[in-house]
Order: structure tokens, then C-alpha cells, then sequence
């Protein structure tokens, strides 16, 4: 099969297209898909600069996936061969989804609803899986609470609008301004440039948060303590430097805030999660935006512009 493939860790020159790659067998709770779209996201160039283990080398890179089932490994009751199916959570593997084929846990799965692209498929797996933990899991958001997001134009930033405010929630979200259009057609009440002087003071007019998704919480730690309402949950997901201060904690203290880490890798069942994502993809409430598509032949380009580009969603290779 042909496969985008690296040898060695290093920058976006290591991806190679090899058209003679081992087409893999389903191992047991496995399944093998006939790969039609892979969802480009930032964690790949991770494993590939060698920041993230993997089992070893060479490695096919891309964490999310949807196709059609093309083989069942032994144990596999749920899924049968030519099932539309889109999941996540395969990167770790060294296995992933910038393939013609790609074998996939079967819990890591579940049906793409029709009418639902497999290329929108792919762009919602690992971002909805987050921001759905994130707001759900991790705090819990009711209805006419008010949810803050930070990047609101980003892959997982789109998705958290859409699930906030399909659970009944006021959502300010900040982005350039280029996006505001397009954030408030998929949910957003309020949406703010990040760059602003007067973010803080524009936040809390909006509404003080009961709840903040921060993607960047070395960036914007002291500001959501400011900004949030007594009582408030913040969510760090994301972080662009290893470590975060909180200036003012007996400011927090007083809030009671509660602020909790996460990583979608520790989510206890991803296809369960997935599952609800579809119901979302469904009804029209969750609609991943794809900025551009790529071949194999253009994985490194496309992981170039996951790390370096301003686009609004995803980027996807199409094998």
C-alpha cells in the first residue's frame, strides 16, 4: 500500500511517500480501514519531531481517521466489513492513518452518519473527543451557564463553540477577527479579539464565565482567574511552554475555582464519546469546517500548516 512514512525524528523533510508499505492485518479488537480521509493535527508533528515516544521506527503518522471496514480481526462483534466508521486515539501506535490502510481498536470507533463527509469525519475526531471532555467530563457545563473559549477559530476551539452551545450555553469565544462571521453562524453570542487591549474588561461585559476552555494556559492562566465567575471550572488542554503561573492565587482562592488538566489520550472510552459526536454530526449541530485537503504526497506541507498557518478548522490528507 502507499503510506507517508518516517525513518527518523526530525522536521517535516523526514515524511517520505512509500508505495510499497505492508498492508496490515487486523490484530485481535481491531479492524482494518480502507482509509479515505485523515485529519492533520498538531500532535502528529509531536510524535515526529520525537518530543512523543512511539514504539518504534519507521512510522506512518495521523491520530484521526475515517473510511469504510475492509477486514475484522478476531473478538470483533460490534463492526462489520463495509461499515462507515471515523475514530482516534492510532498515533501512539506508529500505526496511524496517512495510509491507504489503517487497522484501528475497534472502541476507538464509531459510524459515521450519513450525509457526513469522511473528510468531516476524520476533522472531528480527536477535536470533538477533547472539547467534548473538556466541557462535559472535565466541567460539567448546564444550560444558561456562560462559556468562555479561547481560539475559537483552532480545531478544537470550533468544536467546543458547537458543543457549548448545543448544551444550552452563552458562548464568548476569542479569535482574530477575520473568523468572527463564521464562529457566529456555528454558535458563538460573543466573539472577541484575542489581541485587544481590553480583552479583560470585554470578557467579563459579556458575561463572567462559569466555565473556561484555555488552550494556552501558560498565556492566559492569570486572566482566567480574573475574568471568571465565583465558583468557575477552567480547563487546560492546551499549552505553548511547560509551565503556567497563577499571579494572583489568593485572588483565585477566594473565586473557588476549580482547575483541572486533561489530555483526550485519558479519555476511559473514546468510541462512547465518538458516539455522541455523531449524534451531533447528525442533527446538523456539529459541523467540522475543513480549510484545505492534501495527498500523501503533501503530508509534510500539510504538517508544515498545522504548526505555522492561520486557517479556521482542520487541514486533511486524502489518501
Amino acid at each position: 500500500m502507499r503510506a507517508v512514512r518516517y525513518h527518523e525524528t526530525g522536521g517535516p523533510e523526514v515524511l517520505q511517500v512509500e508505495d510499497d508499505v505492508p498492508t496490515p492485518e487486523p490484530g485481535h479488537g481491531e479492524v482494518r480501514l480502507d482509509v479515505a480521509a485523515a485529519a492533520v493535527n498538531p500532535v502528529d508533528t509531536y510524535y515526529r519531531e520525537g518530543d512523543y515516544e512511539l514504539p518504534g521506527l519507521p512510522a506512518i503518522p495521523g491520530d484521526d481517521v475515517a473510511g469504510i471496514i475492509d477486514a475484522v480481526g478476531p473478538g470483533v462483534d460490534a463492526w462489520a466489513e463495509g461499515d462507515r466508521v471515523f475514530g482516534t486515539g492510532i498515533g501512539a501506535s506508529g500505526r496511524g492513518s496517512y495510509a491507504e490502510y489503517a487497522t484501528v481498536p475497534a472502541g476507538n470507533l464509531a459510524a459515521l452518519p450519513d450525509g457526513v463527509s469522511f473528510a468531516e469525519g476524520a476533522a472531528v475526531a480527536v477535536v470533538g473527543v477533547t472539547a467534548w471532555r473538556a466541557l462535559v467530563d472535565h466541567a460539567g457545563v448546564e444550560p444558561a451557564e456562560t462559556c468562555l473559549i479561547h481560539g475559537g477559530s483552532g480545531g478544537v476551539g470550533h468544536a467546543a463553540v458547537q458543543i457549548a452551545d448545543a448544551a444550552g450555553a452563552t458562548v464568548t469565544t476569542t479569535a482574530s477577527e477575520a473568523y468572527h462571521d463564521r464562529l457566529r453562524t456555528l454558535g458563538a453570542d460573543t466573539t472577541l479579539d484575542y489581541a485587544r487591549d481590553d480583552l479583560a474588561d470585554a470578557i467579563t461585559a459579556a458575561g463572567a464565565p462559569d466555565v473556561v476552555v484555555d488552550h494556552r494556559l501558560n498565556d492566559y492562566f492569570g486572566l482566567d482567574a480574573d475574568i471568571a465567575a465565583h465558583g468557575a471550572r477552567v480547563v487546560a488542554l492546551g499549552n505553548t511552554e511547560p509551565a503556567a503561573t497563577l499571579p494572583d492565587v489568593p485572588g483565585a482562592r477566594s473565586k473557588e475555582l476549580t482547575v483541572s488538566l486533561m489530555s483526550m489520550y485519558n479519555t476511559p472510552d473514546i468510541g462512547a464519546v465518538l458516539d455522541r459526536l455523531a449524534g451531533l454530526l447528525a442533527d446538523g449541530r456539529l459541523a467540522p469546517e475543513i480549510a484545505r485537503t492534501y495527498g500523501l504526497d503533501e503530508a509534510a506541507d500539510a504538517q508544515r500548516a498545522v504548526v505555522g498557518d492561520s486557517f479556521f478548522g482542520k487541514l486533511v490528507v486524502e489518501p
